[in-house]
């Protein structure tokens, strides 16, 4: 049972897939819902203040290198021009924006991409953890939700 844990706490900490992956894995598993939503959890939170505070931090270091600048720079940019536009649309609602971008289980929408925008956007380190975490905890009932609704006609 320990490998199944870790397995879907790795498969948590794996950008672009994150708990979204990570719950139904554990729910086509067998594995209990309510330990399998706290590991997921806990290991989407583990890399979001590694993110907050250097991957800025290395997209400006590596902006100018040969070989990977321009993508870098491609990044750091459209960070930015997207962080501009989502701070002009939500304004003072910059929290609640930030939970629901992360909360709302679509494809590129979980904590990494969550709190890479709350980076660039320079929003203080603890509401873009709170909000984050928010919205992780968000992601992680609707998956539940529709984890048991797959699997419920499954089995």
């Amino acid at each position: 049972m320990l490998k199944k844990y870790l397995w879907i706490a790795f498969v948590s900490m794996v950008p672009l897939i994150e708990l979204r992956g990570a719950i139904p894995i554990s729910q086509g598993l067998g594995m209990p819902i309510i330990p399998s939503y706290i590991v997921c959890i806990i290991a989407n939170m583990l890399p979001v203040p590694i993110i907050y505070l250097f991957a800025r931090k290395v997209l400006e270091w590596g902006a100018d290198k040969p070989v990977i600048g321009g993508f870098l720079s491609w990044c750091l940019t459209k960070g930015e021009h997207g962080g501009q536009k989502l701070q002009a649309k939500a304004g003072r609602g910059l929290f609640l924006a930030l939970l629901l971008f992360v909360g709302i289980p679509l494809p590129g929408t979980g904590a990494w991409t969550g709190t890479l925008a709350a980076s660039i956007l320079d929003m203080d380190f603890k509401s873009s953890v709170l909000a984050v975490m928010l919205g992780v905890l968000l992601a992680g009932v609707i998956m539940m939700a529709v984890s048991f609704g797959v699997f419920g006609l499954i089995f």
